[in-house]
């Protein structure tokens, strides 16, 4: 591989009219010296998101490292990259979100991780940071393990290989091999995609070098939906590929139906009913201690609300997802395409 091959970068966005000019612009000052250029797939969005991505397009027409656009009617996350995909040009793709700000020297260390490593894909740490006390508490609770568990991409870890990360740098000859991401995934389509890379013998590194900083949703109810959607859709994964489920998975819907009961008991039966959401109170203030260490008195405090709202709507869409959604997945299920064979 060239020491600096050219470069597509690709970002669905929908609604990102507050961070869409800033992680725009962590791409284009990238410490890199190859060719680059940067698609934009734009949904249907009701803020301004189209008017700052067309500016983006004139003030760099001119230069070295271009912005384009192309449609995504449908607004789907996975159509959106499929676009953006077909209408880049480069040997090296790199995903970005529309809240996503890449660290300095990401995609040069992405492009030597690929070659070190002979990976399909690699990616790094999603690095949470807010911009004010409610999202620096979120931002807490999704980089600690009482708040999402072992996950390498949210706490770090080291180096090596992984079933998943978080974005990712891929070599095109795979995206292509493989046909794309698999529209149907609104969520879990990373992990989908990376799951055929690796049946058809490709390698998903995962490297704490890489950083990604991201916004977390700015409201209880916004954190409430992306993690009930997390939820819902880490039980199709689960029925679309058995075996791929695991203790970190099953807890909050563990803890949804402790609680519950508790509840439901306590109010009918006996008080002592109460001793299991009083438990679960304890346990998350307790761990919300370590996990905003140096954040300011207001961010402490909302840590445990964030913890809550994370585990309990995680653990309600994961068992709320219903079984037709997981039929309707499995049903356009994709085969993995070894190199040599067509999609």
């Amino acid at each position: 591989m060239n020491a600096t091959p050219p470069v597509s970068v690709i970002m669905p966005v929908l609604n990102e009219e507050r961070y869409l000019r800033t992680s725009v612009r962590h791409i284009l000052e990238q410490e890199y010296d190859g060719e680059m250029e940067v698609v934009i797939a734009l949904g249907p969005s009701t803020d301004r998101t189209d008017e700052i991505a067309a500016e983006l397009v004139r003030e760099t027409a001119s230069g070295k490292r271009r912005v384009i656009t192309v449609p995504n009617p449908t607004g789907r996350t996975p159509a959106a990259l499929n676009a953006a995909i077909q209408a880049s040009h480069h040997p090296i793709v790199v995903r970005v979100d529309g809240h996503g700000m890449l660290s300095p020297n990401y995609i040069a260390t992405a492009v030597r991780l690929l070659e070190e490593t002979g990976a399909q894909n690699v990616g790094g740490v999603m690095h949470a940071e807010g911009e004010n006390a409610w999202e620096d508490a979120v931002a807490a609770a999704m980089t600690s393990k009482i708040g999402v568990g072992n996950a390498a991409f949210h706490t770090g870890g080291e180096a090596g290989p992984a079933e998943t990360v978080y974005l990712g740098v891929f070599r095109r000859e795979a995206l292509e091999q493989q046909g794309g991401y698999n529209v149907e995934f609104i969520r879990a389509q990373d992990w989908e995609l990376n799951f055929r890379i690796r049946e058809a013998g490709g390698l998903i590194w995962f490297s704490p070098e890489l950083r990604v900083q991201y916004r977390p949703r700015p409201s209880v109810k916004a954190l409430a939906k992306q993690y009930k959607d997390y939820g819902r859709w880490r039980h199709v994964v689960a029925r679309y590929h058995e075996g791929s489920i695991n203790l970190r998975y099953l807890a909050p819907p563990t803890a949804v139906c402790a609680i519950a009961a508790g509840l439901v008991v306590g109010a009918v039966l006996t008080p002592l009913g109460f001793v299991i959401p009083a438990g679960y109170l304890a346990a998350i203030t307790a761990g919300s201690v370590p996990a905003g260490k140096g954040l300011p008195l207001k961010a402490r405090l909302q840590i445990p609300v964030a913890l809550a709202t994370m585990h309990m709507s995680w653990g309600y869409g994961f068992l709320t997802s219903p079984r037709s959604l997981a039929k309707k997945v499995i049903a356009s299920r994709r085969p993995a395409v070894k190199k040599g064979e067509t999609v």
